[in-house]
């Protein structure tokens, strides 16, 4: 078992930056892909950022984010990142982070997931 729990949301205006945080407990041993995805009440819960594997791993992103976003591991922590520059009024959501070995951009296919944290950019 695996628990997540995120942390750094808030209120930033148009162009600001956020780091969001996801503290891993458990077994954090495994060798999980932690990603991150975000929802709102009028889309579909989407990938974010991925960063793969516990050792070695590397990070993925979605088209949206990419070049404005960094995800990062800490694993003497077990702490996940997501660096968030350059926010935009559209990157409002609930982000979540999720751990897991399935597919890296299905939520569905994670084991583990945190309840989330308001990320609400302002214009």
């Amino acid at each position: 078992q695996v628990q997540l729990v995120e942390s750094g949301g808030g209120l930033v205006q148009a162009g600001g930056s956020l780091r969001l945080s996801c503290a891993l407990s458990g077994r954090t041993d495994k060798n999980y892909a932690v990603g991150w995805f975000r929802q709102t009440p009028e889309k579909e819960r989407e990938f974010v950022a991925v960063f793969t594997n516990r050792t070695g791993g590397t990070s993925y992103y979605a088209e949206a984010v990419k070049g404005r976003f960094t995800v990062s591991r800490n694993n003497a922590k077990n702490m996940v990142y997501l660096q968030m520059n350059r926010l935009q009024p559209e990157d409002t959501a609930i982000y979540y982070c999720a751990a897991g070995f399935g597919s890296y951009s299905n939520w569905d296919l994670y084991d583990y997931r945190g309840q989330g944290t308001q990320v609400t950019v302002s214009s």
